[in-house]
């Protein structure tokens, strides 16, 4: 008797691991997509696969709100976040247009914190080995900030220009366009410079990629003055806004910044989890 309760507690010790990797295994499935599981790929490719998993999406009205609260109760400030939003912006152009591919990057920025943050993004993409140039049609010279993220482009040795390229020289000279010209505070109606340059992008020969907010849609409803400019990329920032419902392009979310708190009042706690140390999230 005392042989065979010495053998099943041997036994016990052999399977004890066994089980505790199915367990786990389980548990991780509950926050993989299907087609993650499917193959054996490292963390940093399964992140580039699609979540499964249902997204929420904020109002114009509650976006603004949100930002209020991220620089009163955490305290941050507006350069903490430009950056952390940028940073986001340049890792989802990083991991969907591959450097070999898609090197020659064009940024093209408003005047107001959505161009700040592709400021930024063409800031990291030149250290991720892009070649990078940037256009600001109305460049901001009267906040510090803007002129502050200006020099750094500049010390880079980044080209800054107010023109916007024709479509024959997007052709030649880029391989993707990154769109920072209006989020989620626009409204109204597109004045110049930036109508022309909108009806550029919306034909653009390369892909565009546009930050939070296609430009010239409407945060709640789209493209309801009917500009016809359709990204093939969307990142959104913090969580998709309300225009993003439709959108078919494929589309990222970064932002990872965001207090539990915060996340739980907007109704932000459905967004997929960040793996690992990924600054974005393919959610569509």
């Amino acid at each position: 008797r005392a042989r065979g309760l010495y053998l099943r507690r041997f036994l016990l010790r052999l399977t004890a691991p066994l089980a505790l990797g199915a367990q786990l295994s389980l548990s991780r499935a509950a926050f993989l997509p299907a087609s993650a599981l499917a193959a054996s790929t490292p963390a940093c490719a399964m992140s580039a696969s699609v979540s499964a998993l249902p997204v929420p999406f904020l109002n114009a009205a509650d976006a603004a709100q949100l930002d209020v609260e991220l620089m009163t109760e955490p305290g941050f400030s507006i350069d903490q976040l430009m950056e952390l939003a940028g940073l986001s912006v340049a890792a989802a152009v990083e991991k969907h247009y591959p450097v070999d591919a898609y090197k020659r990057v064009l940024v093209v920025c408003g005047p107001g914190n959505n161009g700040g943050d592709g400021l930024v993004a063409a800031r990291h993409l030149w250290h991720f080995g892009r070649d990078v140039s940037v256009v600001v049609p109305k460049p901001n010279t009267k906040r510090q900030l803007f002129v502050n993220l200006d020099a750094q482009l500049k010390g880079l040795g980044i080209p800054v220009s107010t023109d916007m390229p024709s479509a024959s020289e997007l052709k030649a000279k880029f391989d993707v366009v990154v769109d920072a010209i209006f989020g989620f505070s626009f409204a109204g109606d597109v004045r110049a410079p930036f109508d022309g340059v909108l009806a550029q992008l919306r034909d653009s020969p390369v892909p565009v990629a546009s930050v939070d907010v296609p430009s010239g849609w409407n945060v709640d409803e789209g493209d309801v003055s009917g500009t016809g400019f359709r990204p093939d990329m969307l990142i959104s920032l913090t969580a998709p806004k309300l225009c993003a419902r439709g959108f078919s392009g494929a589309h990222y979310v970064g932002g990872r910044f965001v207090p539990p708190g915060i996340a739980s009042k907007y109704g932000l706690g459905g967004l997929p989890p960040y793996p690992g140390a990924e600054q974005v999230v393919r959610v569509g």
